[in-house]
């Protein structure tokens, strides 16, 4: 990267932040520029401070990390803002993605991944645990997109298509989506040829087109 992340951490926990903070700091592509403890002071800070990422809980004294993420982003709608969190309802999920959030993270994720998770942020990818990618393609199979309504075309698909519809996002070739699904590459290619056939489109790009269209955006797939 030609410059660090300037990251902000807000957690009621000074504890946790601290040991996260710690676990950025000696990160290379990461600079820890500030912490906060609660609604009205990540607001504050955030606007003193403009960090490039800021890692919200959800849960906070004030309020929670969706209203503060809101307020943030009507002040620096460039600012990305993930959830770390160790609230896994689907409410909470969806309500932090419409909040505005690029992503949501369940704190026990591996520290491994999480770096890797936020440092796709730069390639325009959503950090997204695992089991919160799954609920994504869920509800978007179950007819509620995050964005717009979808056509009836799009709900014809799989949830296995969807899964590969989402790493299609990522720019993931059919080798590296075969890998991730742990599939075979015809499996994948198949899937491929499926999609564009129900959603009428005529290549690869499209479909990517399509997909960011309908709110599931890029996926990192942790």
């Amino acid at each position: 990267m030609e410059h660090s992340i300037k990251v902000m951490i807000v957690d009621d926990h000074a504890m946790l932040r601290e040991g996260l903070a710690s676990l950025l700091q000696p990160q290379p592509d990461f600079e820890v520029v500030g912490e906060a403890g609660s609604v009205e002071e990540a607001v504050e800070k955030a606007i003193a401070l403009k960090p490039d990422l800021v890692l919200m809980d959800y849960g906070l004294p004030g309020g929670s990390g969706v209203e503060a993420t809101r307020a943030i982003l009507r002040e620096l709608p460039e600012t990305d803002i993930v959830f770390l969190t160790v609230h896994e309802a689907d409410d909470d999920l969806f309500a932090a993605l419409r909040s505005g959030a690029k992503g949501y993270l369940l704190k026990n994720i591996p520290v491994s991944r999480m770096i890797a998770a936020l440092s796709g942020l730069a390639r325009g990818e959503a950090p997204l645990s695992r089991q919160m990618t799954s609920r994504v393609v869920a509800e978007f199979t179950q007819g509620r997109p995050l964005s717009r309504e979808s056509s009836g075309a799009a709900h014809s698909l799989t949830k296995r298509e969807l899964e590969v519809l989402m790493a299609m996002t990522t720019g993931a070739t059919n080798r590296e989506i075969a890998d991730r699904l742990y599939v075979s590459v015809n499996t994948i290619k198949n899937h491929v040829h499926s999609i564009l056939e129900k959603l009428d489109l005529k290549d690869r790009r499209a479909a990517i087109r399509f997909a960011r269209e309908q709110g599931l955006g890029n996926s990192s797939f942790n």
